[in-house]
């Protein structure tokens, strides 16, 4: 079974910091893309980012380029999502998602339970 466990979320002042992390089991972490899908409430969800199986090759959205990094510990079978110079927009829940999909589209299965986001002075 799939499971995949969202840590590092909170509450951050326009311009701070949090690291995401993404603990993953029941499957062969190494072997997949792995993303981070965000939805807002009453918005529609977004891609961040994603990371290919070995972890040189990554995307990320036009809204985040520059201000965030995904990485990924095969050995450790962990995902993360490093946000820096987080603005209000970036308010959301983040969801670690396994595989990779639409850049609208939030996966039912093969997801966390996700962490939230707030940026807010």
């Amino acid at each position: 079974e799939v499971q995949l466990v969202e840590s590092g979320g909170g509450s951050v002042q326009p311009g701070g910091s949090l690291r995401l992390s993404c603990a993953a089991s029941g499957f062969t972490f190494s072997s997949y893309t792995m993303s981070w899908v965000r939805q807002a409430p009453g918005k529609g969800a977004e891609r961040v980012s994603s990371i290919n199986s070995g972890g040189g090759s990554t995307t990320y959205a036009d809204s985040v380029k520059g201000r965030f990094t995904i990485s990924r510990d095969n050995a450790r079978n962990t995902l993360y999502l490093q946000l820096n110079s987080l603005k209000p927009e970036d308010t959301a829940m983040y969801y670690c998602v396994k595989g990779i999909y639409p850049r609208d589209y939030l996966p039912i299965k093969d997801r966390g339970q996700g962490t939230q986001v707030t940026v807010s002075s």
